[in-house]
C-alpha cells in the first residue's frame, strides 16, 4: 500500500510558485533608467498634497516600508498601500540619512512655495526695495531647500551662512544691475531680469552650499551599494547636474509668465482690475512649476554614475586592487 500522506515541502513549493514576487521598496516604482520613469516618480514625490500628511501618517508610512523590507508587514497589506506608504516616505525622509526633512525644504513644498515667491518676484521687479526683498525671500527659501536636499552629510552653520549670503548678494546685484541696464529697453525685457538673477544665484548658492563636497569629495559605491571611497570629480558632476536642473526647472515659468502678462496687462480686464495681476502671475507660475518641478528633477537620475576611468588616479588604483577590471562604473547620490 503506498503512502498517501502529502509531501509538506512540495506543497509549500507549489504555493510559492503562485505567490507574487515581493516588491523592492528600496527602488522607485518606475524605472529610473528612463526620463519618463523618473518623471512619474518625481511627479508623485513633488505632489503638493504630500505636505498635508500628518506626522502620524508619515511615521506610519516609514514603519510600513521598513517592516515590509524585513518581511514583517501586517497581514493583508496591499500593493497600493505599500506604494502609497513609499510615496509618503520618499517625499518626507532623506534618501541617505533617513532623517525627516523640513516641511518647506521637501520637494512636495516646491510648487506652492516657489509659485508664490516667484510670482511675486515677477510682479514686483521694478523698484530696488522690491528687488531686495523678493530676492532675499527667494534665496532664503533656496537655502532651506539646498540644505534639506543635500547629498547626505551634515552641514555646519558656517557652511550654511556663507553660501546664503553670497547667493543672495549675487542675485540682488544681478537683478539691480540688469534693471539699470535695461531701463532704455522695451518694458518686456525688464520682466526677464528676475530669471537672470535666479539663474546666477543658483550658480553661486548650490556649489557654495556643497563646497565641502567639492573639497573632500562625495562617497561613490559599487552597484551593490558598497562604499568605495570619496571622489571630487563625482562631486563636481553631481553639483553641476543639480545647478542645471534647478535652472531648467524655473525657466519656463519665469520666461513664459512675463510674456503672457505683458499681453494681458494691455487688455481691458487688468486695466479694470489691476490688483489681479499678482494672483494671475502666481497662477501662471504655478502651472509651469507643476510640470517643470518633476521634469527638472527627472533630467538626471538621482543615483548618478561615472565611469571608473573618469575618477581620480588614487581612487582608480583602490578599485583595481579590490575589483580588478570587473567594475566599470561607480554610483553616487547627486542630491536634488
Amino acid at each position: 500500500m503506498s503512502n498517501s500522506k502529502p509531501n509538506i515541502q512540495e506543497s509549500k513549493e507549489a504555493i510559492n510558485v503562485f505567490q507574487k514576487p515581493r516588491i523592492d521598496l528600496s527602488k522607485p516604482r518606475w524605472s529610473q533608467e528612463t526620463f519618463i520613469g523618473r518623471f512619474k516618480h518625481f511627479l508623485q514625490t513633488t505632489d503638493p498634497r504630500n505636505i498635508f500628511a500628518s506626522e502620524k501618517e508619515l511615521d506610519a508610512a516609514k514603519q510600513l516600508v521598513q517592516s515590509y523590507k524585513l518581511g514583517k508587514e501586517p497581514p493583508g497589506t496591499t500593493e497600493d498601500q505599500l506604494w502609497r506608504a513609499k510615496n509618503l516616505y520618499d517625499s518626507a525622509f532623506h534618501p541617505v540619512t533617513g532623517e525627516k526633512m523640513l516641511i518647506i525644504g521637501r520637494m512636495s513644498a516646491q510648487v506652492p512655495c516657489n509659485m508664490t515667491i516667484t510670482g511675486l518676484m515677477l510682479t514686483f521687479y521694478r523698484t530696488t526695495p522690491a528687488v531686495l526683498f523678493w530676492q532675499w525671500a527667494n534665496q532664503s527659501f533656496n537655502a532651506v531647500v539646498n540644505y534639506t536636499n543635500r547629498s547626505g552629510r551634515s552641514v555646519s552653520y558656517k557652511e550654511l551662512v556663507l553660501p546664503y549670503i553670497c547667493g543672495t548678494t549675487g542675485a540682488v546685484v544681478t537683478a539691480i544691475g540688469l534693471n539699470s541696464l535695461v531701463k532704455k529697453a522695451p518694458p518686456v525685457i525688464g520682466r526677464f531680469t528676475p530669471f537672470a538673477a535666479v539663474a546666477a544665484a543658483n550658480c553661486i548658492n548650490i556649489p557654495m552650499m556643497r563646497q565641502s563636497e567639492l573639497k573632500e569629495g562625495i562617497m561613490v559605491q559599487d552597484r551593490d551599494g558598497n562604499d568605495i571611497g570619496k571622489s571630487k570629480k563625482a562631486a563636481r558632476k553631481a553639483i553641476g547636474q543639480v545647478v542645471f536642473s534647478r535652472i531648467v526647472m524655473c525657466a519656463p515659468a519665469m520666461l513664459l509668465a512675463p510674456s503672457i502678462m505683458e499681453k494681458l496687462e494691455k487688455g481691458k480686464f487688468l486695466k479694470r482690475f489691476p490688483f489681479m495681476g499678482g494672483p494671475i502671475q502666481i497662477l501662471l507660475v504655478g502651472i509651469g512649476l507643476t510640470v517643470m518641478t518633476p521634469a527638472g528633477c527627472a533630467i538626471f537620475s538621482q543615483e548618478s554614475s561615472m565611469a571608473v576611468g573618469d575618477l581620480e588616479p588614487e581612487l582608480r588604483a583602490t578599485i583595481a586592487g579590490h575589483y580588478g577590471n570587473k567594475l566599470e562604473r561607480v554610483y553616487f547620490n547627486k542630491g536634488l
